[in-house]
């Protein structure tokens, strides 16, 4: 299997490359748009600021690439919010998959802290039986196994909407991850999230197209 990784000016790019090496999986890091097309899995991950992002994508017209993508592809954290519409964080339009809007944190208490930073409980939800995020296969609650966990980091998050694969509650509920067509999304690091994250990532290198 072909996977590439989308190469752009963000960080946390090669905890993911290390966690698929761990999974038996040699990525290509590539802003190559036929290699990225060709590609059987496509990660779009990343840390980083959404208006210096765009902005990189854009000048190399990454953005209507990744828009072209016609295999299953996987957005990390900032990359969930670059595949939404717009965002606060630097008031920039986006890449458009997701119909949503990215938000700020805002505190309400104290004890409040922004950025949301640790491991978190993730609600996930099935559209309908025919129709549920691959993502969570094996994970699904019942009343003998707990929600599954996972890491956070980040000071800005999507509403929930149409689009939500998985909750959780920080704040607010928001879109912990989020399924559109071939496009998956997750606002947490899978590949910091230990098993749970190892099997996320399994999960979706098995997605059948």
């Amino acid at each position: 299997m072909d996977v590439a990784i989308v190469k752009y000016n963000a960080g946390n790019i090669y905890s993911v490359v290390n966690a698929l090496r761990r999974l038996g999986v040699e990525p290509l890091l590539t802003d190559d748009a036929e290699q990225l097309q060709r590609a059987d899995r496509v990660l779009f991950p990343g840390q980083g600021e959404a208006r210096g992002a765009m902005e990189y994508l854009k000048a190399r017209r990454l953005d209507d690439v990744i828009r072209s993508l016609r295999q299953p592809v996987l957005g990390i954290c900032v990359g969930q919010q670059l595949l939404c519409r717009h965002s606060e964080e630097g008031d920039v339009d986006c890449i458009g998959i997701f119909d949503a809007d990215v938000k700020r944190f805002q505190p309400q208490r104290h004890e409040d802290k922004v950025p949301c930073m640790g491991w978190n409980a993730i609600d996930v939800r099935c559209k309908t039986e025919d129709v549920k995020c691959r993502l969570f296969d094996g994970l699904q609650p019942s009343a003998i196994a707990p929600q599954p966990y996972v890491y956070f980091v980040h000071s800005y998050y999507v509403p929930l909407c149409a689009d939500t694969a998985a909750v959780a509650d920080y704040i607010l509920p928001y879109s912990a991850a989020m399924h559109r067509d071939n496009f998956y999304a997750c606002q947490f690091h899978p590949e910091k999230s230990g098993t749970v994250g190892e099997k996320i990532i399994k999960n979706f290198l098995d997605i059948k197209e």
